[in-house]
C-alpha cells in the first residue's frame, strides 16, 4: 500500500471489559476470545508507546489532525483518571506535530458529571449506543444479571444534552433489530436530539446468517428504505445518519470514509489494550482472531501495519473483492460491504456479504430517489436559464 493513504483514524481499546452483557455484541458474545488475556485497561507505558508511533507517523505522512477513538469493552470503565491521563499523554506525545481530536463510544452506564468534566476538558466527543425505546433497548442490553440498561442510557443522553455539555454530545448509535418498526425506531431516536445518528446491521456471517434471513430476501433493505424515505422526506434535515448520507455522497460521486460503503482504502486501525494491532473489531464476528496483525505498537509503526499482508487486500479496491462482486454494477457503491459480513468457513472472505441482496435492494432505492432529484433540479435551472 503507499504511503498515499496513512491510517488517519485511531481506535485505541482502553479498557477490554464491559458492564453489560449484550447479546449481539461482536467483542464478548460471539467468536472471538482474545479479550480473555488482554489487560482489563491499558496501562501507561502503552500510552507511552502508542504516543510515540502516532508522533512519528503524523510527522511523517504530514498529517495535522489524527481521530482518537476511545473505545472497549466499556471504555469508562477505565475511569474519569485514567481517561484523564491517556488524553494529556497522547496530546503531549503529538505536540508541535498533530492535533488529536477525541471521540468516545459508551454505553452510558458509567456516564455522570465527574466523568463528563473530564470528558469536557479534553473536548472528547461522545456516543451513547440506544437500540430505541425501553422494549427495543433492553432486549439486548442488558446487565449481567438481566436487567436493562436503557434508563442509564438516556440518563447519559440527558447529560450531554444539558448546555454545559452539549458540545460532547456526538450522536447515537443503535444495532437494528427487525422486530422494532423503523420509523417509530429513527424518531425514537431522533427525540433525543442526536447531531448524528449510526444504524448499524447486526454482525453476521455466512456461517452465522443474521436474525431474520430466510423469511425474507431483503428484510434490512425494507427496514432502511422505511427509514430513508422518513429521512429524506423532512421539510428540513432532522439529523446526519451515516449510512444514508454516505450512500447518498456514493451515489453523487463523491468519496466517503466508510467501512460498509465504497471502496475507499481501510483509514483505522485498532490498538488493544496490550498494545497489538488490529484490524476492524468487526472481524471478531468471522472467528477467533480473524482481527489479528500479529504487530504491536512496541516493535512496529503504523506504516508497517498499512503494508501488512492482513491490510493488502483490503486496500485493493474492486480487485480485492470476489468475482460476484467485481462484476456487479454497483460495486463502487457497495464496495462488497463489511469485510466481517462476507465470511464464509469454506473460502473465507472471498464472498459478496451475507447483506448482498439488502444492499442491492437499499443502493437501488436510493439511487433511483437522488438520481430523479438531480434530474429535476437540472430541469429546472435549465428552465431558470
Amino acid at each position: 500500500m503507499s504511503e498515499a493513504t496513512p491510517f488517519r483514524q485511531f481506535v485505541v481499546k482502553i479498557a477490554s471489559r464491559c458492564d453489560l452483557a449484550c447479546d449481539h455484541c461482536y467483542v464478548y458474545e460471539l467468536r472471538d476470545r482474545s479479550w480473555r488475556d488482554r489487560p482489563r485497561v491499558i496501562a501507561a507505558g502503552t500510552v507511552d508507546a502508542l504516543g510515540g508511533r502516532l508522533r512519528a507517523h503524523a510527522r511523517r505522512f504530514g498529517l495535522p489532525v489524527l481521530d482518537i477513538v476511545l473505545h472497549g469493552g466499556e471504555p469508562l470503565l477505565a475511569g474519569p483518571e485514567r481517561i484523564d491521563a491517556i488524553a494529556r499523554d497522547l496530546r503531549a506525545a503529538v505536540a508541535g506535530v498533530a492535533e488529536l481530536r477525541f471521540t468516545m463510544q459508551t454505553n452510558g452506564v458509567r456516564l455522570d458529571e465527574r466523568c463528563a468534566e473530564v470528558l469536557s476538558e479534553h473536548r472528547i466527543r461522545v456516543g451513547v449506543s440506544l437500540d430505541g425505546d425501553a422494549r427495543a433497548h433492553d432486549r439486548h442490553r442488558l446487565h449481567a444479571d438481566g436487567r436493562g440498561s436503557h434508563a442509564e442510557a438516556v440518563r447519559a443522553v440527558a447529560l450531554l444534552r444539558t448546555e454545559r455539555y452539549r458540545p460532547l454530545y456526538g450522536g447515537l448509535l443503535c444495532t437494528i433489530d427487525l422486530r422494532n418498526d423503523p420509523v417509530a425506531t429513527y424518531e425514537e431516536l431522533l427525540s433525543h436530539a442526536p447531531p448524528m445518528i449510526d444504524l448499524l446491521l447486526p454482525h453476521a456471517t455466512w456461517e452465522f446468517p443474521p436474525p431474520g434471513a430466510g423469511a425474507d430476501e431483503t428484510p434490512y433493505a425494507r427496514w432502511l428504505i422505511a427509514v430513508f424515505d422518513r429521512w429524506y422526506r423532512a421539510p428540513v434535515r432532522e439529523t446526519r445518519v451515516r449510512i444514508l448520507e454516505d450512500l447518498v455522497d456514493l451515489i453523487l460521486g463523491r468519496a466517503v470514509q466508510s467501512e460498509i460503503l465504497g471502496l475507499g482504502p481501510p483509514g483505522s486501525v485498532v490498538i488493544e489494550t496490550d498494545g497489538t494491532f488490529e484490524r476492524e473489531d468487526s472481524l471478531k464476528a468471522a472467528y477467533d482472531g480473524a482481527a489479528a496483525t500479529g504487530l504491536d505498537v512496541f516493535r512496529h509503526d503504523p506504516a508497517t501495519v498499512l503494508a501488512a499482508p492482513a491490510y493488502a487486500r483490503a486496500g485493493a479496491g474492486a480487485a480485492g473483492l470476489s468475482a460476484t462482486c467485481r462484476r456487479c454494477p454497483v460495486v463502487r457503491t457497495c464496495g462488497g460491504g463489511l469485510r466481517a459480513h462476507r465470511y464464509r468457513p469454506d473460502n473465507g472472505f472471498d464472498n459478496p456479504s451475507v447483506y448482498c441482496a439488502d444492499l442491492r435492494a437499499l443502493i437501488d432505492h436510493v439511487g433511483a430517489r437522488v438520481r430523479a432529484d438531480v434530474r429535476a433540479l437540472v430541469a429546472g435551472s435549465g428552465r431558470r436559464g
